[in-house]
């Protein structure tokens, strides 16, 4: 199911978002994908493919559903209880924003 969330992202990216190369690392269960986010695009690879991610995101895949699929927005809680890990919690909203999901 996350494997299709990633195959349609190229084609729901609204260019503009992001104007500098921005990377998010996702680890989803069992599912490590890489997004680079720019001007142009998005490209998604599979695994880690950077060193260092702008972003890192490890969370299961249950909790990423409800996010991308049902529109639940995380709250600090989410962060806090450990239900979402992330280095850039202000990032993920930005990548929200650049798939049309506010």
């Amino acid at each position: 199911m996350q494997d299709d969330i990633f195959k349609t992202m190229q084609e729901s990216y609204q260019k503009g978002v992001f104007s500098v190369p921005t990377t998010f690392y996702f680890s989803i269960d069992d599912i490590k994908k890489t997004l680079t986010l720019d001007g142009n695009g998005c490209t998604v690879e599979n695994g880690k493919t950077v060193e260092e991610a702008d972003c890192v995101c490890k969370t299961s895949a249950e909790m990423f559903n409800r996010i991308w699929n049902e529109g639940y927005r995380p709250g600090i809680m989410d962060f806090m209880g450990g239900a979402i890990k992330s280095n850039a919690p202000q990032l993920l909203q930005q990548l929200l924003t650049a798939f049309g999901k506010q």
